[in-house]
Formats: structure tokens, C-alpha cells, sequence
């Protein structure tokens, strides 16, 4: 029996029927769907829903639940059909605010940050530029200047990338098992609001576009390709095709923007390097990149990447001053400027994600995210940590079971 030819009555299908649905309102909403084809072909085929009753149909599911689901599966499903309530709405035209919908979203509270921190933050990144006391402009054009240096050379970006990937597979791979068949295919492509993307196409296959519009530096292509691929979205995709959908649990068939399951999925790739290679992944990375003639100064790169984790919060807060202050998009641009010290295109090419209708509440997984997931395994002794990051990769979690177990 197909999941198309299921009871109409069963609870995990309506989860999976309303979800689709929504990439009718917005297209990409549904960013991934290794289900029935059939299911997928309904949504399509059917009349483009009124947001106002799709909304509601997801109120009726929420008020049904558990209706025979386990208890954990029951509480999985209905954090998400919160989520789609929220974006029904919003769709409909109800003016919902920005910390209420990022809550909605993802189950997490969010609010601006002490820029006491940034100017901490900013001092840090002065030392480990070697440039003490350096703020304002002065830090700007030292911190452009290292990341100019560090620009990696178009020609060698793609080989870069598959010389990155293939030694973290086989890192990965040794940890946790992945099927034989699973591959990742990397494309460079242009004109878009984020740095890379990962295509899950089922079968234990991706797609992941790399963004060349804005340089790829040294410092950052090794945590974008454990992001996307290992031990980051890729695998987090196969393992939990393998291990939940496998054992017939149909609602990690769809995976939805602005839901739970980002927040959980951008935390976890976020901290994925370091889960794969250690904290001295640095050194590692210099030695690939000595392979292609590029000198990657390891023990500089860590300091620096320290002191910018201060700011962590700034591109939160723009989105904060963006939708719920409601402050121009100049006046945010200077202020992506100040504190992550950008040049003028950067933080345009920031805003354009902010500004994004599907995307503008998105940060918040990578903050949020970062934060929660990293407090959930700092938790466990140094020794149990991998294991641990094994859980996010093979159990469907949420922030509310996450925070639950840091409280006890």
C-alpha cells in the first residue's frame, strides 16, 4: 500500500498532504520530499489552497494529535504543524510579529543582544589580528585585509571543494556507517542570497550548489562542505532515511522551511567540522591546502574564528531592527557593517536573505541553533561528545527535547 492509498484519517499522511501544500503558496517552501510520489503529485495537481483553510486543517491535525502516534512521534509532528499554522497566516495577511513568528517557527525566544559583547568581540579580533587597541575603521581594513589574503583562487575552488569532501566522507563514513550508494555532487552557481544549499534528492543522494557570487576564503570552505554534506545535511538526510523512514516513520519523508526541524538541522551542520575533525580541524585543513600550493596559517585562523564567535548575534539582531523595529535597510546595512566589519556588497548581499519572504526569519536557525545544540553537547563528557552529535544525526529531535534534557 502506497502512502497515497493509506486511510484518509491517518495522522502522519494529513501532516504530509498539508505540508506539501504549502509549496503551492510559496514555492521551495518544501525543501525536501522523499515520499510517495503520488502524495506529491496530488499536491500538485491540486487547486492552489486558501491559506485561511489550510491553516485551519492544520489546527484540526494539531487538536487531533497523538490519534495512535507514539508519544514522542505525536510531539514531533505537532511542533511542526504549529510551525505551518504560524506560516498559513502569515500567508493569509495577518500581521504577525517578528519574535512571535520566529517562535512559531521554531520553537525558540529570541531578543537583541548587548552590544558590550560586539565591542568585546571586536577587541579579541584585534589581538588575534595583531593589531591591539585597533577598532572602527582601522580593525575593518586589518580584518578585510586578512580575509582578502585569504580568498581562495577561482580556478581552485572546485578542486578544493572535492579534495575537502572526499577526506571528510572518509572521516565520516568510519563513524557513522552511511550506504553504499550515497553521493554528493557539488555545483557552483551565482545570483543567490546564501552562501551554499544542500538539494536532498532521496536515495541517499544530494545536490549542493556552492555560491560563487562573494570570494570562498581559507577559513571557511572546510565548515561550508562539512555544512552541507559530511557529517552536516547530506548525512544527516541519509542516516535518518535509513533509520526512521526506514522503520516507517513517513514524516521524515518531508522536510519544511521555517519549522522546528531547520533549526535543529542548520545547529547541527553548524558544529558539524568540529564534530568530525576536532577543534584543531585547522591544522588538518592546512595541510590540504598546502597540497595546492596555498598557505593556510592555522593557529591565526582559530584565534580569529574565537574572536568573530562574539558576534555570532549581530546578523539576529539586523533582523530584529529589520522587521520588528522596523528600521531601514540602510540603517541595518551600517550596522552589518560596523559590527561583522563588511564591506558595502557583503551586507547587501546579506539583506537580500533578511528581506527574502520565505527566508526573512531564517537567521535564527543558524543563531539559535548554534547556541542550543552547542550548549546540548557541551553537556555530555568530552569523550561522549561525537556520540552525542550521533543522536542529532540519527533521532528526530526537537528544541523542546534538547532543552528538557539540559534541565534535568
Amino acid at each position: 500500500m502506497t502512502a497515497a492509498q493509506r486511510p484518509s484519517d491517518d495522522p502522519v499522511i494529513e501532516y504530509l498532504r498539508i505540508g506539501l501544500l504549502f509549496d503551492r503558496l510559496e514555492e521551495g517552501f518544501v525543501d525536501a520530499f522523499t515520499g510517495d510520489p503520488a502524495l506529491r503529485a496530488e499536491a500538485q495537481n491540486a487547486p492552489r489552497p486558501d491559506p485561511a483553510q489550510l491553516g485551519a486543517r492544520a489546527r484540526a491535525l494539531l487538536e487531533r494529535l497523538p490519534d495512535g502516534l507514539p508519544a514522542d512521534r505525536a510531539e514531533f509532528v505537532a511542533a511542526h504543524l504549529r510551525a505551518l499554522e504560524c506560516s498559513a497566516r502569515k500567508f493569509a495577511g495577518e500581521d504577525v510579529g517578528f519574535v512571535d513568528e520566529v517562535r512559531a517557527y521554531f520553537d525558540v525566544d529570541i531578543a537583541p543582544a548587548d552590544p558590550a559583547r560586539y565591542r568585546e568581540a571586536h577587541g579579541a579580533l584585534a589581538e588575534a589580528l595583531g593589531v591591539p587597541g585597533a577598532m572602527g575603521e582601522r580593525l575593518r581594513d586589518e580584518y578585510q585585509r586578512y580575509r582578502r589574503a585569504g580568498e581562495i583562487p577561482t580556478d581552485l575552488t572546485e578542486p578544493l571543494i572535492a579534495a575537502f569532501a572526499s577526506s571528510l566522507r572518509d572521516r565520516v563514513r568510519a563513524e557513522f556507517p552511511l550506504p553504499p550508494s550515497e553521493v554528493v555532487e557539488f555545483d557552483v552557481v551565482s545570483d543567490k542570497p546564501w552562501s551554499g544549499f544542500n538539494y536532498y534528492l532521496g536515495d541517499y543522494r544530494s545536490n549542493v550548489a556552492v555560491n560563487t557570487d562573494l570570494p570562498q576564503h581559507l577559513s571557511g570552505l572546510p565548515g561550508l562542505i562539512a555544512h552541507e554534506a559530511y557529517p552536516g545535511h547530506h548525512t544527516e538526510h541519509c542516516r535518518k532515511e535509513q533509520g526512521l523512514v526506514g522503520t516507517g516513520q513517513l514524516e521524515h519523508t518531508i522536510f519544511l522551511v521555517n519549522t522546528p526541524q531547520c533549526l535543529m538541522a542548520e545547529g547541527l551542520a553548524d558544529h558539524a567540522l568540529a564534530a568530525a575533525m576536532g577543534p584543531d580541524w585547522h591544522e588538518w585543513a592546512a595541510e590540504i591546502y598546502a597540497d595546492f600550493g596555498l598557505r593556510f596559517d592555522a593557529e591565526k585562523a582559530r584565534a580569529v574564528s574565537t574572536a568573530t564567535a562574539g558576534l555570532l548575534t549581530v546578523r539576529q539582531d539586523a533582523a530584529l531592527m529589520l522587521h520588528d523595529r522596523h528600521d531601514d535597510a540602510d540603517t541595518v546595512a551600517a550596522f552589518l557593517q560596523q559590527w561583522l566589519l563588511v564591506d558595502p556588497d557583503r551586507s547587501r548581499q546579506m539583506l537580500r536573505f533578511f528581506t527574502s519572504p520565505l527566508w526573512r526569519a531564517y537567521i535564527s536557525t543558524y543563531v539559535e541553533g548554534y547556541r542550543l545544540l552547542g550548549d546540548w553537547l557541551d553537556d555530555a563528557p568530552s569523550d561522549q561528545r561525537l556520540a552525542r552529535f550521533g543522536r542529532l544525526l540519527d533521532e528526530p529531535l526537537t528544541p523542546q527535547v534538547l532543552r528538557t534534557e539540559l534541565a534535568h
